[in-house]
């Protein structure tokens, strides 16, 4: 995809849901989206909305409010429900104007509401700003967690320094642990969040991958951030210890 010129600022690389029953609206949004070097997916209804979501987790959804079948609204108070989809940025746009609707919009779990019609430097401006809020990462696109630095940018992992080897999988089963650092995951939970919800793969997988992290970050002494939670399944803890 050619990276042009943002409208307002510098470019936030971001995979962006459209969920719009117009395709002149669906097409507008996502020259825009393109425009300002994110990748944009469309969806016709909510019903192609959840396949596409679940094929992939966008980084954030925008959410048409009317539409055939399913309402966005229903839709977003349905993803709010899901594990997978809980604390997925979600932006409603709307032609209704009372402050009720607006309420309304926002209690269903939308966590920014735009007003049609609305201008593309208004939209990328408030979905910037939206992933700024819910980002884990700074303003350079990197997460921190003890002595390990991944760099969202360049799929980069350092610790302390040195870059770390691996694979794609591991990178991501990191990015998510380093997000979302001190909770605890069953398999289910880590196969919806890094493979995919509508991936079919043994939770046994899990494991495999857990143990080619582990070596890899084993190597740079940090392999105690991944711990096993017996029962359960695993945490990300950054712990200088080394315990």
């Amino acid at each position: 995809m050619q990276q042009a010129t943002s409208l307002t600022g510098p470019n936030i690389n971001a995979d962006v849901l459209i969920v719009d029953d117009e395709p002149a609206i669906r097409d507008m949004l996502a020259f825009a989206l393109q425009r300002a070097g994110m990748t944009a997916r469309t969806a016709e209804d909510a019903e192609h909305a959840l396949h596409a979501i679940a094929d992939k987790r966008p980084d954030i959804l925008l959410l048409d409010w009317m539409m055939p079948g399913i309402s966005g609204l229903d839709l977003a108070r349905r993803l709010r429900r899901e594990d997978f989809t809980r604390d997925l940025p979600i932006i409603m746009l709307t032609a209704r104007t009372a402050e009720d609707d607006r309420v309304h919009g926002l209690d269903s779990g939308a966590d920014d509401y735009i007003i049609k019609p609305f201008s593309p430097r208004e939209l990328i401006a408030r979905v910037k700003a939206l992933l700024r809020r819910t980002s884990h990462t700074d303003a350079e696109g990197r997460i921190t967690a003890g002595d390990i630095i991944l760099d969202s940018e360049s799929h980069m992992v350092k610790v302390k320094g040195q870059t770390v080897s691996m694979g794609p999988t591991e990178y991501r089963l990191l990015e998510f642990f380093m997000s979302h650092s001190g909770k605890a995951y069953n398999r289910t939970q880590l196969l919806d969040n890094v493979w995919g919800a509508n991936v079919y793969v043994e939770e046994r997988t899990v494991d495999v991958h857990i143990r080619r992290l582990r070596k890899a970050l084993g190597q740079h002494g940090v392999a105690q951030y991944i711990q096993t939670i017996r029962g359960h399944g695993y945490r990300f803890t950054p712990d200088d210890s080394g315990s």
